[in-house]
């Protein structure tokens, strides 16, 4: 199949080459003659006129000091027509000629090159496993069985290896071998000690084995792996799961939110919303009530409150008419709004409040920050991008939660 590809590439590589060097080629060289004609031209009219003026000095019609400056003249006139020449020839390209039989050739060339690859190439088998491959004729189950006999293979090998261990746990509760899962997950606890990321899944290969329903003994480890991290993921998305199951929402919810909170990298964030949506959904039809979100609680600390005052000194400077822009951008990342607000200067000083009601649109929350950069700008011009003469007040970080202070106390030059 590589050989293949090459070989096709390379022929349509060398063909198109072929076919639109020398029409290239003729372009540059009908330009060449172009320019070279021009150039001739203004030569020979030069030279005519030089001796037109050569023989009306001879004939003293002219004496010398007219023959100098009329010859002087002749000459910057020539250099003008030279460089006009040149310059007209950078903007007026000549026009190709038989652009239309390239452009088929092309055609025809790529239309066989692909011809040949899905007739020859097998292009519809790409994703079909190749003959003599390692897993050529074998189902999904057989392939999975495969890789965990090699990881059980490596686990006999290497009996200490906890990350190896936690791997073939999660591998495990994929096959439905949930005995085997809390097997692995509990070796793995020897060796490190109770750790919060082994009993959540733990518990999770317990509450699988269990038809979904949750015991005593799944309480127990879900208790103590919440004990040792509150914001464990793989605990806390079996929380929310079975209580979703027995539609206790209001917990699912709470217990998916807590996820999102705690800002881990290592979860899908856009799953878990969605799980969120679809909780608040089956609550509000099958109660009738509106869920008490955890995240309004929580959005309560997401927020930054900023006392916004001008330095006495610029205080003159400050116009009736002029707006005030603040806006909050994550010390992190992209340099994005995050949240921003729009008052008359005419409220200065105030307090302004940014949170996820303020946010600009899109993914990006003020809520899921830590730390944000603090912009003001008092516009004269009605734009929050500064401008000659307004006035700017900045603090590089500030907690999200936090209330803080600015001074605007800068002029932009």
């Amino acid at each position: 199949m590589t050989t293949l590809w090459i070989f096709i590439a390379l022929f349509v590589l060398v063909s198109l080459v072929l076919i639109w060097f020398p029409h290239f080629r003729q372009q540059k060289m009908l330009q060449a003659e172009e320019a070279g004609v021009r150039k001739q031209t203004n030569l020979d009219l030069f030279n005519i006129r030089l001796a037109t003026l050569e023989k009306e000095l001879t004939d003293e019609l002219l004496d010398k000091v007219e023959f100098d400056a009329l010859k002087k003249e002749l000459e910057i006139s020539l250099l003008q027509d030279m460089k006009q020449g040149d310059d007209e020839s950078l903007v007026h390209k000549v026009k190709p000629k038989g652009l239309l039989w390239p452009m088929v050739m092309s055609i025809v060339i790529i239309g066989v090159s692909g011809y040949f690859y899905t007739t020859l190439g097998a292009y519809a088998k790409l994703n079909q496993p190749q003959p003599g491959g390692p897993h050529a004729g074998m189902s999904q189950e057989q392939v999975m069985q495969q890789r965990l006999q090699m990881m059980e293979q490596q686990a006999k090998s290497e009996p200490e290896n906890s990350q190896l261990l936690f791997s073939l746990g999660h591998s495990y509760i994929s096959a439905s071998r949930y005995d085997d899962a809390v097997k692995a997950f509990d070796k793995a606890i020897v060796l490190v000690g109770n750790q919060a990321e082994l009993l959540g899944p733990k518990a999770t290969a317990m509450y699988y084995k269990a038809n979904q329903q949750m015991t005593p003994a799944i309480r127990a480890v879900i208790d103590q792996s919440l004990s040792l991290d509150p914001e464990d993921p793989s605990t806390l998305l079996l929380v929310g799961m079975d209580s979703f199951f027995t539609a206790d929402y209001q917990t699912a919810i709470d217990s998916w939110q807590i996820i999102l909170d705690s800002e881990r990298k290592d979860v899908d964030r856009s799953a878990i919303i969605n799980a969120i949506d679809s909780a608040k959904m089956r609550m509000e039809s099958e109660t009738g009530e509106m869920p008490n979100d955890a995240a309004q609680v929580k959005s309560v600390a997401k927020t930054v409150n900023v006392e916004v005052s001008v330095s006495p000194e610029l205080l003159e400077q400050v116009g009736s008419s002029d707006m005030l822009f603040i806006f909050a951008r994550s010390t992190e990342g992209p340099k994005v709004p995050l949240a921003a607000v729009k008052v008359s200067a005419k409220s200065l000083p105030t307090t302004i409040t940014l949170d996820d009601t303020t946010s600009m649109g899109g993914n990006a929350k003020l809520s899921g920050a830590k730390n944000v950069e603090i912009i003001a700008v008092l516009s004269k011009h009605g734009t929050v991008k500064p401008q000659s003469g307004d006035l700017q007040g900045r603090l590089a970080m500030v907690k999200v939660g936090d209330t803080t202070q600015l001074l605007i106390d800068t002029i932009v030059e």
